[in-house]
Order: C-alpha cells, then sequence, then structure tokens
C-alpha cells in the first residue's frame, strides 16, 4: 500500500486557468484541477478511459458532440477514443481519473 498527501504535491499549470498535480498508481493517473471561470482544455482525444468527478463550480463539456453541463456531484465518463473539450463555466475543483495511466501526463 502506497499513502500519498495530495497537499504536498508541487501545483503545475497545465493548460491556461488548469492548476494541480498530477500522479500514478500502477494502473491509473489521477488529477486534482483548480479551474478558472473561463479556461479551456481544447478538443482532443486519447486511448485512455476518463472519469471527471466536479466537486466545485460547473464546467461544459463536448464529447464526440454532445455538449452537456455539469456541477458538483455530477460525474463525466468518458470512453477511451472519445473527442472531447472542456471549458470551465466558473471556478471550481473536478478530479480527473485514467485508465490505463498516462505516464506521460504531468508538467511541460
Amino acid at each position: 500500500m502506497q499513502v500519498l498527501d495530495t497537499r504536498t504535491l508541487p501545483p503545475f499549470e497545465k493548460v491556461l486557468g488548469w492548476h494541480g498535480c498530477v500522479f500514478h498508481g500502477e494502473n491509473m493517473s489521477f488529477g486534482h484541477w483548480r479551474f478558472e471561470q473561463g479556461a479551456a482544455i481544447h478538443e482532443h482525444s486519447h486511448e485512455q478511459e476518463e472519469v471527471w468527478h466536479i466537486l466545485e463550480g460547473e464546467l461544459e463539456a463536448t464529447v464526440d458532440g454532445q455538449t452537456v453541463t455539469a456541477g458538483p456531484g455530477m460525474v463525466l465518463m468518458l470512453r477511451p477514443g472519445a473527442r472531447h473539450r472542456i471549458t470551465a463555466l466558473s471556478d471550481g475543483f473536478a478530479i480527473v481519473a485514467d485508465h490505463p495511466a498516462r505516464r506521460d501526463f504531468g508538467p511541460a
């Protein structure tokens, strides 16, 4: 068993307005992201399944052409290969999990 205190991980800005930390388990990657209103992640896809758990604020997600708004307590589940774009409608916080791990995903 490994225990990790995410408060001790160095934060970085992966995309303008998205600040957080990334860590990896044996088969999964996790991101803890604070986002700023108006910040956007460009449309992209990757081989991993991706799950977004929104804890604070609101996000607009466009996945394979379908747009939804998600707020606190909501979970977005993206299949592997899904084309997606995320835009912050407010300031907030989300936890993102990817499977399998995205070892190349971290500070630039």
